[in-house]
């Protein structure tokens, strides 16, 4: 199955650009809404995670990989988590 280019984890916001971004259904199909980091065997990797809990997660890895400043990358996520399919109420 080949994804739009362009989306994005429904969990972490993260881009998926090439098949193996994506996560993977019990059936080992590809998720077409979460990535490999969120979402394994149909099922999220941290099911008990709060999306505060992402937004830190996700701002220290873009700080550690040099994408942006922490506090940057907090305040992106804040902004882009939380109408995000897992987040929504």
């Amino acid at each position: 199955m080949n994804f739009t280019p362009g989306s994005s984890c429904q969990s972490c916001a993260m881009p998926m650009r090439k098949n193996d971004d994506h996560g993977s259904e019990k059936d080992a199909s590809r998720s077409e809404d979460y990535c490999c980091y969120c979402y394994q065997n149909g099922d999220f990797v941290n099911p008990d995670m709060s999306l505060e809990e992402m937004i830190g997660l996700c701002a220290s890895e873009m700080d550690e990989i040099g994408m942006m400043p922490y506090e940057e990358a907090r305040k992106l996520n804040e902004r882009l988590m939380p109408p995000l399919k897992r987040w929504r109420v």
